[in-house]
């Protein structure tokens, strides 16, 4: 098992701190991790709403987590490529990479609010076409000294990159999704892959990771040397009672502000099944031992090889963030590994 952490952020400004130091928090959790033991650290972009809008453009966060460590790798979960123009993007996480000596993995996806779009003046008809010519252009500027490009959204003339990243011929690709064809897609290209459990039901996941394992085949790839990850909202205390009411108040606040100017997948309060979220490891809180049953439960539903577990979420307090990372190292990482 491999061991990723995200934030995707949720502010609450009657709960958590003024920005500035809001940031710096996030920034300790990184190098918490790091001196804990998890391999990569990644940051959702999205924008505009409390509900991950703190993290708009995750290479500035990642820059500057790459300066205050020295081994940890870091991405974004995800880079939304149809928002903006690829060389934009191409030059912004190469910064990244080379800032952080080659420790990129380059998340991806077409994100999952409409208001982005709208407000960008982009439309969503064409997004998964938009995110894969995005993506060409990345890579094709990532590892030529020059190129140029004539598609069917973006044109340039010949030109070279600054900087190109440290890892050649690109960092890792990570593809979010949960379709059959986007995930296939991923899977004849020889990416790895990233799902999330609280708001898809395992049968909802399973066939687009199927396409994707089938895709790797299809493309020669044995799919034991690609990754696939399981983002999981987490949080572990010594006490069941304490852990199951931080970990519900945390779980409906984040359902509440996903609801906020987007489309949510979640389930309405009175329609919750907290007692399903938990037996099928959708949702993650207890004590040592009943978190690592709910990896268990997860791992009987969905396939991962890399757990991304997320303990910044909802409000809950920096304090206990950092307590709950540490538990989880010395008490659930052992007995995974």
């Amino acid at each position: 098992m491999h061991f990723y952490i995200n934030i995707l952020t949720t502010y609450f400004p009657d709960i958590d701190p003024p920005y500035d130091v809001y940031y710096q928090q996030i920034l300790e959790q990184v190098e918490l991790a790091e001196e804990l033991g998890w391999e990569c650290f990644m940051f959702n972009e999205h924008h505009f709403l409390g509900y991950g809008g703190l993290v708009a453009n995750p290479a500035v966060l990642l820059a500057t987590a790459a300066a205050r460590t020295k081994k940890i790798r870091l991405g974004p979960c995800i880079a939304i490529l149809p928002l903006r123009h690829p060389l934009n993007t191409a030059e912004d996480y190469a910064m990244v990479d080379a800032i952080s000596g080659g420790r990129l993995e380059f998340g991806i996806g077409s994100g999952n609010t409409e208001m982005d779009y709208r407000v960008f003046g982009v439309t969503r008809d064409n997004d998964r076409e938009r995110s894969a010519e995005a993506l060409e252009v990345i890579l094709k500027v990532w590892s030529n000294q020059r190129a140029s490009h004539q598609g069917k959204f973006w044109h340039f003339e010949e030109l070279s990159l600054y900087p190109r990243p440290v890892q050649q011929p690109h960092p890792p690709i990570w593809v979010a999704g949960t379709s059959a064809a986007g995930l296939g897609w991923a899977g004849r290209q020889g990416y790895h892959i990233m799902t999330v459990g609280h708001p898809h039901a395992p049968e909802k996941v399973r066939p687009g990771v199927e396409a994707w394992k089938q895709g790797l085949i299809e493309a020669g790839i044995d799919p034991k040397t690609r990754h696939c990850q399981f983002h999981v909202r987490t949080h572990v205390n010594e006490n069941a009672s304490r852990a199951r009411e931080i970990g519900m108040a945390a779980v409906a606040r984040y359902d509440e502000i996903s609801r906020i100017g987007r489309r949510s997948l979640t389930a309405a309060p009175t329609e919750y099944d907290w007692d399903m979220m938990l037996a099928t490891g959708r949702n993650n809180y207890g004590t040592p031992e009943q978190v690592i049953q709910g990896i268990h439960n997860a791992a009987k539903h969905y396939y991962f090889d890399t757990l991304t577990t997320t303990f910044n979420y909802g409000g809950i307090p920096h304090a206990e963030i950092l307590r709950s990372m540490r538990l989880f190292a010395r008490a659930v990482m052992p007995a995974l590994r």
